[in-house]
């Protein structure tokens, strides 16, 4: 059974959840998180099929997840010394239950039973411990990635055919991914024809949208401006137009140490509301909470596509973008007639 974007499933009792895990609260690796038991018993469709996933930080690639579903439910944090990131949560198929179209007869399926089987003192005990210098360390499903997941090359075509066929990405989204791809490599081949290709691509900008690799304007070793609006959850704001916030970034498209990603720019010009203010995020590669210098802004709908992304196209990972202020306007509401 592999389940496809938009239906529903139901999470199975803590009971048996904890019965596939084993003594360190993981199954194939993929630890289980203590907030994820509050949804146990209840309904919710499938956001998308998390057959792959990426790995930013040790390895820059795609990575093959057997048996992942994402759910649309985030990491609130609590149990990570209150980590700000947001993450989607991913599941085991095993630990949830097909629904069929009337929502309310579950598909029966048998559960693999480990005969030592997890407890919940289990599974929050393996959220955190102490490093050699005893420092507080965290143990998450994104410190874990590597753990869980098996190395996925680019070209592999069974990746886009799952993409597509599970509802993750329209044919529309593929044909337009691989165009941009083929269009990056071409141009970054060494073979002089990177010019003309990036005359042709703004051309036709109307049909994929603009060149999301520019370099800033800023020369490096000049500092970057900054801008505080002190932006609070709910406020309207509006993404500024790629071609001014390229103006507030060094050659290598940063800000005060903060990249512009390319996933940021289909957002450029667009409307929408404050989600949260970041200021403390674990570190996934350290495992440390980390306090942010110069606090971000998480948006309302707004992640990474992964449009662009390197080696990792089609991710349904949906990383949370973040935002320096000076990227964004304020926008008043609208006063209703």
């Amino acid at each position: 059974m592999k389940m496809k974007v938009g239906e529903w499933v139901e999470v199975r009792s803590k009971e048996e959840i904890l019965a596939t895990l084993d003594k360190n609260g993981r199954m194939e690796g993929l630890p289980f998180m203590p907030q994820m038991f509050q949804y146990c018993g209840q309904k919710f469709k499938v956001y998308k099929r998390a057959h792959k996933t990426c790995d930013f930080v040790y390895t820059s690639s795609s990575r093959w997840l057997p048996n992942g579903v994402h759910l649309d439910l985030r990491c609130d944090g609590l149990a990570y010394g209150g980590c700000q990131h947001a993450c989607l949560l991913y599941w085991k198929k095993a630990w949830l239950k097909w629904l069929e179209k009337n929502n309310n007869i579950s598909e029966p399926s048998a559960l693999e039973v480990n005969k030592n089987p997890c407890t919940e003192v289990d599974v929050l005990a393996g959220t955190n411990a102490l490093n050699e210098q005893n420092e507080p360390i965290f143990t998450c499903q994104g410190t874990e990635i590597l753990d869980f997941t098996k190395p996925l090359s680019w070209w592999d075509i069974r990746q886009y055919i799952e993409d597509y066929t599970s509802g993750n990405a329209s044919l529309s989204r593929l044909l337009k991914g691989f165009a941009y791809g083929t269009f990056s490599t071409i141009s970054n081949a060494g073979i002089k024809l990177g010019r003309p290709l990036r005359w042709i691509y703004d051309t036709f900008e109307f049909l994929w949208g603009p060149h999301p690799r520019r370099p800033g304007k800023i020369p490096l070793g000049q500092p970057t401006p900054t801008l505080e609006l002190n932006l609070k959850p709910g406020e309207l704001v509006r993404v500024k137009p790629y071609n001014e916030i390229l103006e507030t970034l060094n050659e290598t498209g940063k800000n005060r140490g903060m990249h512009f990603d390319a996933e940021l720019v289909p957002y450029c010009g667009k409307v929408f509301r404050v989600k949260a203010r970041v200021t403390t995020f674990l570190d996934e590669k350290t495992r440390k909470l980390v306090t942010v210098k110069n606090p971000c802004i998480i948006l309302e709908n707004v992640f990474c596509q992964s449009r662009y992304s390197n080696c990792r196209m089609m991710c349904p990972r949906s990383i949370l973008s973040w935002w320096r202020e000076i990227w964004l306007e304020r926008v008043p509401e609208e006063i209703p007639d």
